[in-house]
């Protein structure tokens, strides 16, 4: 399946992108990490869910230790997870204080950008196909209306399918 947008309006009127249209990702569903070791076990492996659950708990726990621990972590060609800090400045450095002007501490992620697997934003795009969300819902509801006989099949949600974004409070 394609990568589905939803082109919507900035409707931020403080903004000079105010009345433009831009295209945001919609996810349609999000996996659980429980679902992934189970898919990864149905990709051919000679092991189960409950062993690539084992070793992807495992991983989790090691790549966290590690962050912790001050160092990056590369994941494998996928790309490197770090750590950041959100500050409050001081005037002085002898006023900066750990504990009050650290504010927030972030894991980061860089994609990999090596020639086996480049996965900047330029290049996954070229690897990606979209489809406007509206294309969906529309061809959808030809398919509904030509099954039923002239009916419209859509049911009340002209928005589309269910569908979520990590903005909305994921």
């Amino acid at each position: 399946m394609p990568v589905l947008v939803k082109v919507t309006q900035n409707k931020n009127d403080k903004t000079a992108a105010f009345g433009k249209w831009y295209g945001r990702v919609i996810a349609t569903k999000t996996m659980t990490y429980q679902q992934l070791c189970k898919h990864m076990s149905e990709h051919n492996s000679v092991y189960g869910e409950v062993v690539c659950l084992g070793v992807a708990n495992k991983l989790q726990n090691c790549m966290l230790e590690q962050l912790l621990e001050g160092k990056k972590v590369q994941f494998g060609e996928l790309g490197t997870f770090y750590l950041s800090v959100k500050s409050a400045g001081a005037d002085k450095e002898d006023d900066f204080n750990l504990g009050a002007n650290i504010q927030g501490l972030y894991l980061c992620f860089a994609p990999s950008r090596t020639d086996v697997n480049n996965l900047s934003s330029k290049m996954l795009k070229k690897k990606a196909s979209f489809m406007n969300v509206k294309d969906l819902v529309e061809s959808k509801a030809k398919s509904a209306t030509s099954d039923n006989g002239g009916e419209s099949g859509q049911g009340g949600n002209p928005s589309g399918p269910d569908t979520e974004h990590p903005d909305d409070g994921e």
